[in-house]
């Protein structure tokens, strides 16, 4: 065991960094947040700045462990944890961007896809990433940086341009520039990573004119990255664990069975079954994806992204003005019997799965005069439950082909899973119990308990399994009558959204 009894997570999300300092029991001793721009240069398009998050990634490191009352030499190793397919293209020597991030949710390339899709590189796709083809993925992303920044072809080809993820970028300047690298989560979601053989794939690199002198390295989730320069906190600290934010959810949820079901409530919503060593192929749109991949052992898992679950609240905010804080919306859908026949449709930025449309674009139905804010609100919680019904039945439709059942419970975390009222109806739903953990911080959790492995401060994946705690399990109390008019009234305004009726 290691001596030092801490780890540092990395947690660099969509709308905020954070870093946090967890003990030998999983429990957090310090903790800092700091939020950055985002920027929308045009319709669909989302953008963020690689030397923002870097800034703050410094800042909030030094903060979590001052907070947690620590120095450098109380810090076992770092785990990073990141927003997935956010895309950086960066200068291999001097480490500094030729453009800014293209967000997950950025939709510039939707015609791009669409092309590809129409040209029938889809199966293709499918067969060797478990993909589907989407500008949500960054191999499009990759290429459309490639054809607008003059001249980065060309130094691409050189291998004097670095892809990464942010986890990757973040390496390579916690490095010093020293390693260029990224963990087989992430890579699995890059749109050219043959998930089968775990290496980048020479024939998808191609499709989309991607040279492969600018891939990193890729790694276990739990391995050596490296070690970050001494400057940064005191001393160099290893880096050992990274992995996707919605793989370390599921890693810091104990998943570690197949048929475990985890879902991530954040600025989307994300939910993993965990399928073992066996990627299940999905025929409900689903992905197929890698959970986190140990001592070479790879574990799969099928998945449903929701593009907006805690971004409609935001908007809520930001947009409407109808609230000031997202812990408003517990107290005003408690305020009102039920939405009033209101249903939110939070296709901001079109729709994930199980749909995959990347045109339906956000509505609000059912408003009438005596429709209110609370309403509104209440809508906007109740259409985070809704698509996750959505996810959940398509993923079990997939897993149960073959199967047993999945487990008895839905294990939740992110930031609204704060939320009492939104827990329960999710409960009622999904006709399942719901269980909150103690440590909602599961992402960074997860990417600390990587970390703590490769380091020795957590002895291995049983300890952490027993080390997890429920806060409070939501048992399911509507009626099938009810359950199954509400969900037919969120089916029909799904319908309108993508103009089918």
């Amino acid at each position: 065991m290691s001596e030092a009894g801490h780890v540092l997570a990395i947690d660099q999300g969509t709308t905020s960094t954070r870093a946090i300092v967890f003990d030998r029991r999983g429990v957090p001793a310090g903790i800092a947040r700091r939020e950055f721009a985002q920027h929308y240069p045009a319709d669909g398009w989302v953008e963020h700045d690689p030397e923002d998050i870097w800034r703050d990634t410094v800042a909030v490191m030094r903060e979590a462990v001052a907070e947690a009352g620590l120095g450098a030499a109380d810090i076992a190793a770092i785990g990073i944890t990141n927003q997935r397919e956010t895309t950086v293209v960066w200068d291999r020597r001097t480490g500094e961007p030729v453009h800014r991030a293209i967000v997950w949710q950025d939709r510039r390339t939707s015609d791009l896809c669409r092309k590809l899709v129409e040209e029938g590189c889809g199966p293709l796709v499918r067969r060797k990433t478990g993909l589907l083809i989407d500008s949500y993925f960054s191999a499009t992303k990759i290429a459309w940086i490639l054809d607008h920044v003059p001249g980065a072809r060309e130094r691409a080809e050189r291998a004097e341009l670095c892809f990464g993820t942010i986890d990757s970028f973040l390496l390579h300047r916690l490095t010093g520039g020293r390693v260029h690298a990224t963990d087989a989560t992430n890579a699995s979601r890059s749109m050219v990573f043959d998930i089968h053989r775990q290496d980048w794939d020479d024939e998808l690199l191609a499709l989309f004119r991607i040279p492969r002198a600018m891939m990193p390295e890729v790694l276990d989730s739990s391995a050596e990255f490296g070690a970050t320069e001494p400057d940064l906190l005191g001393r160099a600290i290893p880096i050992t664990g990274i992995a996707g934010d919605q793989q370390a959810a599921t890693f810091g949820q104990a998943c570690f069975e197949p048929g475990m079901v985890k879902s991530t409530y954040g600025t989307g919503c994300f939910a993993l079954l965990n399928t073992g060593d066996e990627p299940v192929e999905s025929r409900s749109n689903m992905l197929t994806t890698v959970a986190y991949r140990l001592d070479g052992r790879t574990t799969y898992a099928l998945e449903g992204s929701i593009f907006i679950a805690g971004a409609a609240i935001k908007w809520l905010r930001d947009g409407l003005g109808i609230i000031t804080h997202a812990s408003q919306t517990d107290d005003m859908a408690t305020r009102v019997p039920d939405s009033h026949g209101v249903y939110l449709v939070p296709a901001f930025v079109g729709l994930g799965a199980p749909h995959w449309d990347p045109e339906a674009r956000a509505a609000i139905f059912g408003l009438t005069l005596d429709a209110g804010p609370a309403h509104i609100a209440r809508a906007a919680l109740e259409a985070v439950a809704f698509q996750t019904r959505d996810l959940r039945d398509a993923m079990v439709s997939d897993w149960s082909a073959a199967h047993t059942a999945t487990s008895d419970a839905l294990r939740v975390d992110g930031g609204m899973a704060a939320n009492d009222w939104l827990c329960q109806f999710l409960a009622d739903v999904l006709d399942l119990p719901v269980e909150r953990p103690a440590v909602i911080e599961t992402t960074a959790l997860g990417a600390a308990g990587l970390a703590g492995l490769k380091a020795g401060v957590y002895r291995d994946q049983a300890a952490l399994a027993g080390a997890w705690r429920c806060d409070r399990r939501f048992e399911p109390r509507m009626d099938a009558a009810k359950r199954g008019r509400l969900y037919d009234g969120w089916l029909d305004a799904v319908r309108r959204v993508r103009g089918e009726r």
